[in-house]
């Protein structure tokens, strides 16, 4: 069988290479001092070389230092074009070119996962993967029973290269301290790790899915195909046609992309509180608009469970925020780990690092544009030591939670969507329209 892409001997050493290269930097740091150099200087050019060296690096890789860089993407935004520039357009390469396997290897996986007479189970087999990604392909096939449907094969190997690179990555806390001084890094890599040995388990996956199924089965807005069969390293689910959502981006009617950025927000509020489960992976290839207006979504193997739905914490801070009282929304962010004992922070650059998460929800209609994300996003990008981005942490309960609003206000920028965003949050995030009868915030002291 083919392996999963890149050896692990060369993986590895890609990975080693950057704590000798940040003993290095550090060294020269030092001569540069001793030369007259003030150490905020020194300490920012030290920073530099680091976050061109960490991106560099983990942008040639695949699995978890890619899952690790898509993490962190906050954190990107906060480094200059020249360096955060070629670390994205190497993750959307690797992202898009995922070599497919050949014919011979899909069929001796079948047989290995499903035993040799594993074309029992279809009428028709589609040797031609519809897609691929980092670590499966989907295949089209008709059921036994004519039910057209997907087949996802994990890549032989994937499950051992991803866990492998979360190894090596667990060494390089030092680092990444450099670089982000206010991040546990060493806590958010556990939490990733745990999360996509999840991500292997296609059984795993298959519940989620069905869950997913079962909560929008019938609903007006929304569909999720269900699961027909699966094992650890095969899922096969009902297969669902329609428009990507990337060709809605490019070229759809501002009425489509404002329709379905709105229903892509409804689907990432609501999903917590009615499938007790959030999509944690929403790029624009795993949904569909349908020919009736629907939104198909697909690909549930990194999803984060809240059965409690999202934290009321999160929309009372979010509501806070909105009235603008800083004070009280640092102590709720210290409270939950966003903001270490030992760092202080400036409140007003918070206040402009917060503002594209918590702006939309601000107002009764809103415009999300590439224009306004540049726009907030040059409030952090520079590379003094001070630089809020770099003062925060991530709290491994909330690694996935950021992934998805990341990720997602990327998307509503793409789409250029107009839409009632504040009625959204209002119906789906507890916390955010609450105040106890005295209009005190009894929910953010509760927590």
């Amino acid at each position: 069988m083919s392996e999963f892409p890149q050896h692990a001997v060369t993986r590895s050493a890609k990975l080693a290479t950057l704590p000798l290269g940040f003993a290095g930097r550090t060294a020269l740091g030092l001569g540069k001092r001793i030369g007259g150099k003030s150490a905020e200087k020194v300490a920012q050019e030290i920073q530099q070389r680091t976050s061109e060296q960490i991106f560099r690096v983990l942008g040639e890789l695949k699995g978890g230092a890619m899952k690790l860089g898509q993490a962190l993407s906050i954190f990107e935004a906060a480094l200059p074009p020249e360096i955060a520039g070629p670390y994205r357009a190497t993750l959307t390469k690797l992202q898009d070119a995922a070599p497919p396997l050949p014919a011979s290897t899909v069929h001796a996986v079948l047989a290995e996962q499903l035993g040799d007479g594993w074309r029992e189970h279809f009428a028709e087999f589609d040797d031609t993967p519809a897609a691929a990604a980092s670590i499966g392909q989907v295949h089209r096939a008709v059921w036994h029973d004519g039910r057209q449907v997907a087949v996802k094969i994990q890549y032989p190997g994937a499950g051992k290269a991803l866990l492998s690179d979360f190894n090596q990555l667990a060494r390089l806390g030092k680092l990444f301290g450099a670089l982000l001084p206010g991040l546990d890094i060493k806590a958010v890599l556990g939490e990733l790790r745990a999360r996509v040995a999840e991500e292997l388990d296609y059984l795993r996956e298959a519940e989620a899915q069905h869950g997913f199924a079962t909560a929008y089965h019938g609903d007006p807005d929304f569909l999720v195909p269900d699961v027909v069969a699966a094992n650890e390293q095969i899922l096969v689910t009902e297969w669902m046609d329609g428009t990507p959502l990337s060709r809605i981006i490019k070229d759809g009617t501002k009425e489509q992309r404002d329709r379905a950025g709105l229903l892509f927000v409804r689907f990432l509020f609501s999903s917590p509180a009615r499938a007790g489960m959030l999509h944690a992976d929403p790029h624009p290839g795993n949904f569909r608009v349908l020919p009736d207006g629907r939104l198909g979504v697909l690909d549930f193997g990194a999803v984060n469970r809240m059965p409690d739905g999202y934290p009321e914490v999160f929309g009372t801070l979010t509501r806070i925020f909105n009235k603008g009282d800083m004070n009280t929304v640092v102590q709720g962010l210290r409270d939950e780990g966003f903001i270490r004992p030992h760092i202080e922070v400036d409140e007003e650059a918070l206040r402009a690092f917060l503002a594209p998460y918590v702006e939309p929800t601000s107002v009764e209609e809103f415009t999300f544009s590439r224009e306004w994300l540049q726009r907030q996003m040059a409030t952090v990008t520079d590379l003094r030591p001070t630089n809020v981005v770099r003062q925060l942490n991530l709290p491994p309960s909330y690694v996935l939670i950021h992934r998805v609003h990341a990720a997602g206000i990327g998307v509503l920028c793409q789409l250029g969507t107009t839409a009632r965003f504040r009625d959204e949050a209002v119906r789906w995030v507890p916390g955010f329209a609450d105040e106890g009868p005295d209009g005190r915030e009894t929910a953010l002291a509760a927590s």
